[in-house]
């Protein structure tokens, strides 16, 4: 992992990024302080209930998401995006003048509508901004770009609620200047972005509401994994949607807190979130690791259940407690914990995700799919706002809420990796990468981004497999002997894995042929097809001979072959280092591990013979040996020590 990598995101990204912070900043200060003079009475419309009142103002913000994605993704798939932006926020500096002007006549309708047009141009920019994003960053970066866009997006939040909290007191005229100059300031950071491309300039505009947003869902359903990202990243803000919710009420009733200390948790919250999302960059291998997500999804189950658990008891009633004297009571710093958590694990769970989104779609398509996002998100937070009340109309309490919620989150966990395996075995590489070992990739850019290719490394342990796998995310298919495949644990793993079976001709020359045949498939369907020219595990930390089956592979598909060399682990709990592997569980864990790829070979430069020396001077560079003066034997390092090959 590299560090300190925002400083390498680049002044197109930070000037998008200004702009997302300035609109996330205005649209809550605005709708905040709405609600509060509505909340006060100090604005009315009829004969309307505050709290009917107030409600309506969120709906205004979520429904243009629900009209107008289709519309935004069309525009910012046809036109140049960074034209898109400025208008849009030349567009909202004139919604703010609008809104500020509703207010000085104190005019409810008008306030509502100018906040209806703020929700229908953050639903145009969604898609420019995230669309906008793999463009503006390489794409080692997507994620670190993600974070900080999650990060400052919730802060914004945070900071705009807060301060419409305190505008709503002052006079209309100070929140006129102040949202309308913030508005200013956005524009003229949007105007840094530099030109983007135009992806799809043929593209027909369909203005028919039903059919463009049917459109959507089958672009994002063309791949199976954007759609899952899609369905993964709605299940999350329909339980932030749900917890927010209950919040006000968690507060009074289950803690006996007053409003202090509802705006604290809300602030926890967003900077839990951020957190999270910073934290996913840093475990990440510079890319979009999907291993992070099962994790995010079990803290997601652990914390609204401890949530719960700490508001399952009712205060009695009497004043509402302030900040600190919450904060002075175990189960005031419980909540405020679990909050934080529930947040940062949020973060874990949806930063790869819309990483993954960006990153998979079609460059013509990125901006529908995103806001084929939009539409799903806004339709999750729709029927989690319904179950929400549906459950209070039930008599559940808030805490048992949170306790449903925990378990529905495990189910939706558990039914998302059945379908789509490729989670659970991308944490499984993570986790084995960044808990079991230090990982190291030298060489990583080496594996092409898309076509076919055949890795080769030496063999030390029965994970090495996973080991090579944390240095890509494309999936990439292992020649293993069948004997794994029927293990009772691990062989499920195995076939989700899609692992090619392989025999030697004397113990089932029909399944070596049906190996030869379906390695042939996978490369000439563009996949990454990893083997082990030794055939086995090194018994002695030695570099074993390279059987000539590379070769034969190599002649049926002419491909480029890219060496690869594990070093540092020889004695590890996995290796047949003492007396055999899987003997001593605590024996070398988190030990330094380097995978280092080499410079791939042309189909007619391949040969047992070079293949296993190159892989021996990737060993030798990735222990970095004392150099010695005297000539002798090549020296090839297995694990963590340099040996004398045999041959």
């Amino acid at each position: 992992m590299n560090r300190h990598s925002e400083a390498r995101l680049g002044a197109g990204f930070w000037a998008l990024f200004s702009a997302q912070f300035c609109g996330a900043f205005n649209d809550n200060l605005f709708k905040t302080a709405l609600a509060v003079s509505i909340s006060f009475r100090a604005l009315a419309l009829g004969g309307l209930e505050p709290t009917v009142l107030v409600a309506v103002c969120g709906g205004l913000l979520i429904l243009p998401f629900a009209l107008f994605s289709a519309l935004a993704g069309q525009l910012s798939d046809r036109y140049p995006k960074h034209r898109l932006l400025r208008l849009s926020k030349a567009v909202e500096s004139g919604i703010m003048l609008f809104a500020g002007a509703s207010m000085l006549a104190k005019d409810l309708p008008l306030c509502l509508a100018s906040l209806f047009l703020l929700g229908a141009q953050a639903a145009f920019f969604g898609p420019l901004k995230y669309g906008a994003l793999p463009e503006l960053l390489p794409e080692p970066r997507l994620v670190a770009g993600n974070a900080w866009v999650e990060l400052g997006t919730f802060v914004a939040v945070l900071l705009g609620t807060i301060a419409g909290g305190m505008l709503a007191s002052s006079s209309p005229l100070v929140l006129a200047v102040v949202v309308e100059g913030v508005a200013l300031l956005g524009y003229l950071a949007v105007r840094r972005v530099p030109p983007l491309e135009q992806v799809a300039p043929g593209l027909p505009l369909d203005l028919n509401w039903l059919r463009s947003n049917a459109a959507l869902i089958r672009i994002a359903r063309r791949d199976q994994v954007v759609f899952h990202a899609i369905l993964g990243i709605s299940w999350f803000w329909l339980l932030g949607a749900v917890v927010l919710s209950l919040l006000p009420e968690l507060v009074r009733v289950q803690l006996g807190g007053g409003p202090a200390v509802v705006t604290f948790l809300l602030a926890a919250f967003s900077v839990g979130v951020g957190l999270g999302a910073l934290l996913c960059e840093r475990l990440s291998f510079d890319q979009v690791e999907l291993g992070v997500v099962p994790l995010g999804a079990v803290g997601l189950s652990v914390f609204l259940a401890a949530l719960g658990c700490v508001a399952e008891r009712k205060v009695g009633p009497h004043a509402a407690r302030s900040l600190m004297e919450l904060l002075s009571t175990s189960r005031g710093v419980a909540a405020a914990v679990c909050t934080s958590l529930l947040a940062l694990a949020g973060g874990l769970f949806t930063v790869p995700l819309y990483a993954l989104l960006q990153q998979r779609a079609r460059p013509a398509e990125r901006a529908r799919v995103v806001a084929a996002n939009n539409v799903v998100n806004a339709l999750f937070m729709v029927v989690g706002s319904v179950g929400l009340a549906a459950l209070a109309a039930a008599g559940v309490s808030t805490a048992r809420v949170l306790v449903v919620l925990s378990v529905l989150n495990l189910a939706v966990a558990a039914y998302t990796y059945r379908l789509a395996p490729t989670y659970l075995f991308r944490f499984l590489c993570w986790a084995l990468a960044r808990l079991c070992y230090r990982l190291k990739i030298v060489g990583a850019a080496q594996i092409p981004r898309e076509g076919a290719a055949v890795l080769v490394s030496n063999h030390v342990t029965f994970v090495d497999w996973l080991l090579i796998s944390a240095a890509t995310q494309r999936p990439i298919r292992f020649v293993m002997h069948h004997g794994f495949l029927a293990l009772p644990l691990s062989g499920r793993l195995f076939r989700d894995a899609k692992v090619i079976p392989i025999a030697s001709a004397k113990q089932d020359a029909a399944l070596l042929e049906q190996a030869l045949q379906r390695i042939a498939e996978e490369l000439r369907a563009g996949e990454l097809v990893c083997l082990f020219p030794e055939g086995r595990l090194t018994r002695d930390g030695n570099l074993g001979c390279f059987q000539r089956g590379i070769e034969r592979i190599i002649a049926a598909s002419p491909v480029p072959v890219l060496p690869l060399a594990l070093s540092g682990l020889w004695g590890s709990f996995f290796s047949r280092y003492g007396k055999g592997a899987l003997r001593r569980p605590f024996r070398r864990v988190w030990s330094r591990v380097t995978l280092n790829v080499g410079a791939p070979l042309s189909p007619n430069e391949v040969s047992a013979e070079r293949l296993e020396g190159r892989v021996a001077e990737l060993l030798s560079e990735g222990v970095r040996p004392a150099r010695s003066k005297r000539s002798g034997p090549s020296r090839r390092s297995v694990g963590d020590r340099v040996v004398t090959s045999s041959h």
